[in-house]
């Protein structure tokens, strides 16, 4: 997923993305959405999960959420959290196919995982959508467009992105449902994220 060492940030404490608390687009969502019906009844994937803050407040929910990342260090600490429901945090690449389950997810919620992995990385994280996501399933996220300030080079991670681009990736397995610019989010993003409702064609 790229060349940082996401292992060794986590472990340094290098994480200017890990905010305490779950993404406020992710919270502003399920108070629009019924859970059972968002998630396609669970289990639901969270990958690139950190220390799960999103995977708990889905859990919250009544649902089964499996959190995955590829650091030890993330897996460790989100561990440590006092669990909330049925949630699971699962050590493994995202892109390795040896992990996934045939039966699929009901669900799978997208946070900082798509802007994180390398724009050329792009079509396998779209691929591994579809795969995993049932029929009729869902794909929902919060997707940070422009996590550059004016004045940065932009190399990522994060990278930017489009909502054309987002949609263009997805379209051969999903449909995009409903789609807005959130009101809420971490101070610096209103305003620079956009969330998507997908959903895998039957």
């Amino acid at each position: 997923m790229g060349m940082t060492d996401w292992e060794t940030r986590y472990r340094q404490g290098d994480t200017p993305w890990e905010k305490g608390t779950a993404a406020p687009p992710l919270t502003e969502l399920m108070a629009r959405w019924e859970a059972e019906s968002a998630w396609g009844g669970g289990p639901v994937l969270v990958p690139g999960c950190g220390f799960g803050h999103d995977v708990r407040e889905i859990a919250g929910s009544g649902v089964e959420v499996v959190g995955l990342d590829l650091s030890a260090a993330a897996v460790e600490g989100a561990e440590r959290f006092e669990k909330i429901g049925a949630e699971s945090y699962r050590l493994a690449d995202l892109f390795d196919r040896r992990w996934w389950p045939e039966e699929g997810y009901g669900g799978w919620w997208e946070h900082t995982c798509f802007c994180a992995i390398h724009p050329s990385d792009r079509p396998r994280y779209a691929e591994a959508a579809g795969a995993l996501v049932r029929p009729g399933g869902w794909l929902c996220g919060v997707f940070f467009l422009t996590p550059n300030d004016p004045g940065e080079e932009g190399q990522g991670p994060p990278f930017e992105s489009t909502r054309e681009e987002i949609i263009g990736l997805l379209e051969p397995w999903f449909d995009l449902v409903e789609d807005w610019v959130p009101e809420t989010g971490y101070p610096g993003r209103v305003g620079r994220e956009w969330t998507a409702i997908f959903r895998r064609r039957v």
